[in-house]
């Protein structure tokens, strides 16, 4: 697959040059841990070691670039490069730039990113030099294939083309820290080593590089961990450890030798003249560089796996210090671990299945953003959040269950337990990898529900945490039932039902018990909710959520064979959709009904709240219909968007957290366009939310209110403009926040997306352009591209091309 170049594809999202200093692209599978790609061409932000780590660098770890035109004396020309951008500003550090960084060194002149998840390029230019440079990047990502998706890996390709007249020797190096030991940082950043290291030449048929191995630890304990850099070539030359001298020895050592001629030479072991003064017996530095002559206009292909295998992590949600070293007690394993005794075997498998791994990436990225009518910032928005899978908020343990997080902080997980009211908003997982997403449901379904059917929202008896103890979450538990509908609905899996449908239904009889006190269809008692507060009497939110489970429920006891149960349900739902609609509705909205708004804190009262008919986005994903009146839907989502939308937020007030401001625009959770906003109004009141506006977004257009809902689209990605934010991290609660996956609803609620229950075949009802529509679907068994065209004789005809099944 070297002959496919990856910039000419990557023409959909926007390019980001070097100034662009947040855009980072992640790296990395689902569950492995990663590290980003900045717009210059830097490896940044190291988190493989199953935690977060925002601010992780390796020292010394990077690729350069060595030319010469093969003569000696006078007419010898060379040029030697780090590739990546310059650096950019500000330079205020209080030491300036650690000799790790190599800031001193030359660099490319110019920069720029082009990423669309999952590949990421960036191209290196220098007019001093007879070459251009482009870097191509990607870890495989294949969905329904949650395997293949998960290799703790990157692929790592420069591109160098000879654009002069002459030939040229061409070299590329790529450096790597053995930081298998790693445990943090200390003095002067310096990185703190848990024993000491090794790295290994490895050469065998196919594939050369270097191993990393740790010692036992002092006092004997082992650490599992390795690394390795590896490449397909076999013309390349090795430096298994840099010199080891004081100061700054090695990187001159380095440096000197890889400039000299582009080949790199193994030396005698550090003699540590100069004492022991920033001699760190630990850090060793290994070094691979492949090598090639280049004729005129000749391109050369330099391709580097850089793999890891992080095994043991902490069999609990909080990772302490010492996980990085596998050394946390007690531990599990990491599900890729089981697939892949070390780095190594991860990168013999990359290599020998790359043409297939990365043909099938590239038929995703094509079906996804080249065969597609879907509008730029509704493919930006879905793919790029995508990252959030790949990230730290997603793992995996060894048997294979799927756990998430919230978000990230910089260097621990934020909010633990998969919780139930977050990742209700979710859908990338649930269409993408749904065999991922039946793992969460049974952990909330078999462990996490109790005898009476009451729901912890946040996950912890898997990982032998303490029970959550606050109470069951009303948006949480009747979403969990929706979302086990939604899976078999995805899957088609009777068996799958089957095992959880009662304890689904179970759960729903408790919450009609719990938060229905007047047995009428309209939640009316304490009702904690994703805003980490209760909400109390009646509101739109758990109206909603609950009229939502209900018909839900009625579906899954359809479908377990028991009638009079489902009828039930039915019953409940209609007398609780007559009721909200005559007790919430103010004419132009769902309102929260209290005597006295102020007697709780943190309601919104008579205020308009864009999550008001939430339920109704999650009844639209599994083609539910709608739950309350569709005329007063249309008219409160048109609300919604009038008043709660802001297109400059420089006049806002909010004493709460805070993701857009100045002259940005954004959606606020809610607005009190009639007044009668509560003394405290409820917590994150004022705040945007992505996850939210998505969700929003996705509903309008399921309303056909299509620009209304592209104009949030459009809005809330122009702040991730690679400046300002990164556009592939939308934070909320810690980065890579789970609530962004909700982005993948655009897709479904544009293309109109929906599964046949009764026989898993898919259909479209696209809600943009009729005439000559093009769409990435997806179900539990395949995915491929659906279209929808006017025929001659004036029909319209819709076509599901199959890209891909899951048992192939």
């Amino acid at each position: 697959m070297e002959n496919t170049s990856f910039w000419p594809l990557l023409t959909t999202q926007k390019e980001h040059d070097v100034s662009a200093t947040q855009a980072a692209f992640l790296l990395g599978g689902i569950g492995t841990g990663n590290v980003s790609l900045s717009s210059g061409g830097a490896l940044q932000d190291w988190e493989i070691f199953n935690m977060p780590g925002k601010g992780n660098v390796f020292p010394y770890t990077f690729f350069a670039l060595h030319l010469n035109n093969g003569q000696t004396g006078d007419g010898r020309l060379s040029h030697t490069r780090v590739l990546e951008g310059p650096l950019q500003p500000p330079h205020a550090l209080s030491h300036g730039y650690d000799s790790a960084r190599l800031a001193g060194l030359p660099r490319m002149a110019e920069a720029r990113m082009r990423a669309e998840n999952p590949l990421g390029a960036v191209k290196l230019s220098d007019p001093k030099l007879p070459a251009t440079v482009t870097l191509e990047a990607y870890t495989p990502f294949i969905p329904l294939d949650e395997e293949d998706s998960a290799l703790p890996a990157a692929v790592l390709r420069y591109r160098v083309r000879n654009s002069s007249d002459a030939p040229w020797f061409c070299s590329v190096a790529g450096s790597l820290a053995n930081m298998t030991s790693f445990s943090g940082y200390g003095v002067f950043n310096y990185v703190n080593y848990a024993s000491d290291t090794i790295n290994i030449h490895v050469k065998e048929e196919g594939l050369q590089g270097l191993l990393y191995r740790a010692q036992p630890t002092e006092d004997g304990r082992p650490i599992d961990n390795t690394l390795a850099l590896l490449t397909p070539h076999e013309t390349l030359t090795v430096k298994p450890a840099w010199y080891q001298g004081a100061w700054y020895d090695g990187a001159q050592d380095f440096w000197d030798d890889f400039s000299d001629d582009g080949l790199l030479r193994q030396e005698r072991e550090g003699d540590q003249e100069g004492g022991q003064i920033l001699f760190q017996a630990r850090q060793k530095i290994g070094s691979v560089a492949p090598h090639q002559w280049l004729a005129p206009g000749e391109e050369a292909v330099f391709t580097f796996y850089l793999c890891w295998h992080i095994p043991r992590r902490g069999l609990s949600w909080w990772q302490e210090k010492d996980s990085r070293c596998g050394l946390q007690e007690p531990a599990t394993k990491n599900h890729y671990a089981l697939r892949f005794t070390d780095a190594l075997a991860v990168g013999r498998y990359l290599n020998r299945h790359l043409p297939r791994l990365e043909a099938l990436t590239l038929r995703f990225h094509q079906a996804f953003f080249k065969d597609s009518s879907l509008p730029q910032e509704v493919l930006d928005a879905a793919s790029s959040n995508i990252t959030a899978l790949r990230s730290n908020t997603c793992f995996r343990i060894e048997d294979g269950s799927f756990f998430g997080w919230e978000g990230c902080f910089d260097q621990s997980g934020c909010c633990d337990g998969n919780c139930s009211h977050v990742w209700n908003y979710a859908q990338t997982l649930a269409f993408l990898f749904p065999k991922l997403e039946q793992s969460m449901r049974r952990n909330e379904f078999l462990l996490e529900t109790d005898e009476k059917g009451a729901m912890r929202f946040r996950a912890r008896a898997k990982l032998q945490g303490p029970a959550w103890d606050l109470p069951p979450a009303i948006d949480g538990q009747c979403g969990s039932i929706l979302r086990l509908y939604r899976e078999w609905l995805i899957s088609q899996d009777q068996g799958f039902l089957d095992e959880l449908g009662e304890k689904a239904l179970l759960a729903l009889d408790f919450a009609i018990s719990y938060w229905d006190e007047g047995q009428d269809g309209v939640p009316d008692s304490r009702q904690h909710n994703t805003y980490d507060i209760d909400f109390y009497g009646s509101n739109p939110l758990s109206a909603g959520m609950f009229l939502l489970a209900l018909r839900a429920g009625e579906e899954i006891a359809a479908l377990l064979g028991q009638g009079e149960r489902a009828e039930g349900y039915r019953a409940l739902y209609e007398k609780g959709r007559e009721k909200a609609e005559a007790l919430l509705w103010n004419g132009e909205y769902f309102i929260q009904k209290l005597t006295d708004v102020d007697a709780h804190h943190y309601q919104h009262g008579e205020g308009c709240l864009s999550d008001q008919l939430f339920g109704q986005f999650l009844a639209h994903v599994t083609g539910l219909g709608h739950l309350l009146d569709e005329n007063k839907t249309r008219q409160a989502m048109k609300s919604i968007y009038t008043y709660n939308f802001r297109r400059d937020l420089s006049d806002h007030e909010n004493v709460q957290r805070c993701f857009a401001l100045g002259d940005e625009g954004g959606l606020l959770l809610c607005t009190w366009p009639r007044g009668g906003r509560p003394r405290f109004p409820f917590v994150y009141s004022n705040e945007v939310w992505t996850g939210i506006e998505y969700q929003v977004a996705a509903c309008l257009i399921w309303e056909g209110l299509v620009e209304e809902g592209l104009d949030i689209v459009k809005t809330a990605r122009a702040r991730h403009d690679g400046f300002k934010r990164n556009p592939f991290n939308e934070v909320e609660c810690g980065h890579h926040y789970a609530r962004s996956l909700s982005s993948w609803g655009l897709v479904l609620a544009c293309s109109g997306f929906g599964i046949n229950p009764k026989d898993g075949a898919p259909h479209i009802s696209p809600r943009l352009s009729q005439e000559d529509f093009r769409c990435f679907y997806s179900t539990g068994r395949e995915w491929g591209v659906c279209t929808q065209r006017r025929e001659p004789d004036g029909s319209l005809k819709q076509r599901f091309k199959t890209l891909y099944t899951a048992d192939s």
